[in-house]
Parts: structure tokens; C-alpha cells; sequence
């Protein structure tokens, strides 16, 4: 069963930092370009970061640059955001998408991924 799970949400004060994870059943994770999305509450989603498959080339969303970093591990069939410098703006519910062989994963929509996580909670408040 194809399947794409995320974790690693949570409350978080301003500043501090959470590292979430995609995880991946059914298929090699590392064949596909991996999206991570958010969707703040009575906001549109928007696309946060990705990485493309096999080169690993990353892309991140203007807001974010410097303080989240997407990375893969090919042994867990996991990618990972790490989230650092957080801020209440990044409270959000995260969901991460995969898309089959993107070598360039810039500019690419929620929609025009194949694979969708049903997402994990981030909330960034004292």
C-alpha cells in the first residue's frame, strides 16, 4: 500500500525549532520528488520546501529561507524538515507530497504531486 505519513509536529515557542519527517510505504522515497506544504488556518496551502529526486536539489518558499532545511535519509524511505528559528506565522498543519522523478521540483503545485500526506500539526505560540 502506497502510503506517505508525516510526525514530528507540535507546540513550539517562537524561536525554538521541530524537525518533521515524511515517511514513505510502498515505494523508494529517493525515485520521487518530495514537497512539503502548509496551510495555515483560513489560508490558501503553500508550498514550503522541496527536494528533487536523486540530485537532492532543494527549493525553499522566500519566508523560510535560512531557518528550515529539507533533507533526505534513504535509509528510513524518510525526508525530513527541520525547522529552526520558528515564528507564530508558521503555525500551520504541514503535509508532504511526492511526485515520480523531478529532477527540478520548483514551482510545482499540491496537486500536481501524485502521492499526499494528510499532514501534521505545527503551532508556534507561548
Amino acid at each position: 500500500q502506497v502510503q506517505l505519513v508525516e510526525s514530528g509536529g507540535g507546540l513550539v515557542q517562537p524561536g525554538g525549532s521541530l524537525r518533521l519527517s515524511c515517511a514513505a510505504s510502498g515505494f523508494t522515497l529517493d525515485d520521487y520528488a518530495i514537497g512539503w506544504f502548509r496551510q495555515a488556518p483560513g489560508k490558501e496551502r503553500e508550498g514550503v520546501s522541496c527536494i528533487s529526486s536523486r540530485n537532492g536539489t532543494s527549493y525553499y518558499t522566500n519566508s523560510v529561507k535560512g531557518r528550515f532545511t529539507i533533507s533526505r535519509d534513504n535509509a528510513k524511505n524518510t525526508v525530513i524538515l527541520q525547522m529552526n528559528s520558528l515564528k507564530p506565522e508558521d503555525t500551520a498543519v504541514y503535509s508532504c507530497a511526492a511526485m515520480y522523478y523531478r529532477f527540478f521540483c520548483s514551482g510545482y503545485g499540491w496537486n500536481e504531486y501524485e502521492y499526499h500526506g494528510r499532514g501534521t500539526h505545527v503551532t508556534v505560540s507561548f
